[in-house]
């Protein structure tokens, strides 16, 4: 499999650092080739009570790296009597995705969220790159990403309150929703600050077109 293959995921994520938290948000639609195969995916998912990811890519793969991922920091946090830091934990899954591509396949594309001494993001590619989204402020994945980074581009400023960032996540898979067909049927967000993770009610596509 080449990486042009596989980043041709089909999905929309989003990743938003704001001044106290993170927002990542994604869409609900898992499609197989021309089929759409669910309509009810969670694409954030719950790493411990600091980090969340947003996925993109080959479901059983990611099911598994997701339970090693895990694992992996669950094992630092009792081995060193503290929870690792976001860095730690994207350069480990960073680690995992380059062994991955060049031994048989890679998994997919993942952003990474987490809050330690303060809010964290990074862009993780297929070829276990890392990006640091300090600098730009956001990221996005999948195959609506493109849509959902013409809205960021244009509405992003820095030092976002959580509320103006959930709305600008909200607003960038809406706008890939309406243009991508292998996105769709509504957004999950969820927003990660000192306080921890929570998860916002889901928006249905009846609601997110409006």
């Amino acid at each position: 499999m080449t990486e042009e293959h596989m980043l041709k995921t089909g999905t929309t994520t989003v990743g938003i650092l704001c001044k106290d938290c993170v927002v990542l948000a994604a869409d609900k639609r898992a499609t197989a080739g021309h089929l759409i195969a669910d309509k009810h995916v969670n694409k954030v998912l719950k790493i411990n009570e600091r980090l969340a990811l947003t996925i993109s890519g080959s479901v059983s793969d990611i099911q598994l790296l997701v339970k090693v991922l895990k694992a992996e920091l669950k094992i630092k946090e009792l081995r060193y009597g503290r929870i690792p830091v976001v860095k730690e934990a994207a350069n480990l899954l960073a680690g995992m995705q380059y062994r991955q591509i060049r031994s048989v396949h890679g998994i997919g594309h993942f952003l990474i969220g987490g809050f330690d001494e303060s809010p964290k993001l990074f862009d993780i590619y297929a070829d276990g790159s890392v990006m640091d989204a300090k600098e730009g402020g956001f990221v996005a994945s999948g195959s609506g990403s493109t849509f959902a980074y013409g809205l960021m581009e244009d509405s992003y400023k820095k030092d976002m309150t959580e509320k103006e960032g959930v709305e600008l996540a909200e607003r960038a898979v809406h706008t890939a929703l309406k243009r991508d067909s292998a996105s769709g049927q509504g957004v999950d967000v969820f927003v990660i600050n000192k306080d921890g993770i929570k998860q916002l009610p889901t928006k249905r596509v009846s609601e997110a077109l409006h």
